[in-house]
């Protein structure tokens, strides 16, 4: 992290805290509180009274020094200066702290027996190739092949035709193709379910990764000595008209770290069965896999109405 805190201080305890000393203290947070008073905009201003309060809460609960304040102003700019268009530092800061995911637990509320969302994550690409139904979204990347099928489904069971999905992974070697140099397109796709609401393609089996590490997110984890590694997943974004559209992955049932993603994405229903094949076992499109394992899991979606709000 940026900066070093000198730990031989400790800052005043709370306990400590004088009535004259709170009532300041206090005053301050009013008088914030009472600059958007103005605010035209009703969401906003909730939105900002409540970060005010609680970011005050915050500096006043953990009695925060100066050098605290300025390590944590020097930590966001060291954020801010490795993001491009590559690469989201600020994504990797709300993911390791459990931001994203709540955001995505609050956002979208369970309906019926709707498939679970999880963390959209930083490595997403618009305009990914398309590929028909049976196709292979590899483009050259390593890893154990992997046949991914399933069903686009609405709440009531009917079945979803010409459903958008996108879906993308890492390699074999634990990274997406945007992390290398070379402008690579690779294990990243977009297809449409067919009139059956039916999809399957030829991804990687996926496989336990660590999220970039190597900036200041990177040194957070390893101060509070956190491992930055994710559970094997592959991503999944799936859109249809009047339908709410879902980000989620499948995880890989028997990971090791299904209980210690460093982004907290995991959730029990979508943990799934990858099967390995023996070598020598018919692919179900009549590919040539005849001198090597693969792998294949089942993945039926189901999605909510649009504007969806309502637990039922």
């Amino acid at each position: 992290m940026a900066g070093h805190i000198d730990h031989t201080t400790t800052p005043q305890s709370r306990s400590a805290v004088t009535p004259e000393q709170a009532a300041v203290e206090e005053t301050l947070t009013a008088a914030v509180l009472r600059s958007f008073d103005s605010c035209t905009d009703p969401r906003l201003r909730t939105v900002m009274h409540s970060l005010v309060s609680h970011v005050h809460a915050f500096v006043r609960d953990v009695r925060l020094t100066e050098e605290e304040w300025n390590t944590a102003i020097g930590f966001l700019t060291e954020v801010g200066h490795i993001t491009d268009d590559r690469r989201q530092e600020f994504i990797l800061l709300s993911d390791v702290l459990g931001v994203s995911m709540q955001t995505v637990n609050v956002d979208n509320v369970a309906h019926g027996g709707a498939t679970e969302a999880t963390v959209f994550g930083p490595f997403f690409v618009e305009d990914a190739p398309r590929i028909d139904n049976g196709g292979d979204l590899a483009g050259g990347a390593a890893g154990q092949p992997c046949w991914v099928e399933g069903t686009v489904r609405d709440t009531d069971g009917a079945p979803v035709p010409n459903a958008r999905i996108e879906v993308w992974e890492a390699d074999e070697d634990g990274f997406y193709d945007v992390q290398y140099d070379d402008a690579r397109v690779s294990a990243r796709a977009h297809l449409f379910t067919d009139s059956d609401g039916a999809y399957r393609f030829w991804a990687l089996t996926p496989t336990p990764y660590p999220i970039p590490h190597d900036g200041p997110v990177g040194r957070m984890l390893a101060a509070t000595g956190r491992s930055p590694m994710r559970a094997s997943h592959l991503h999944f974004m799936v859109s249809a008209p009047e339908l709410r559209t879902l980000v989620t992955h499948i995880f890989v049932r028997g990971d090791d770290l299904l209980a210690h993603d460093t982004v907290f994405g995991v959730k029990d229903s979508l943990i799934k069965d990858f099967v390995e094949q023996p070598v020598g076992t018919p692919a179900p499109d009549g590919r040539d896999l005849a001198d090597t394992t693969w792998s294949r899991v089942r993945f039926d979606i189901v999605l909510a109405p649009a504007g969806t709000v309502d637990a039922t």
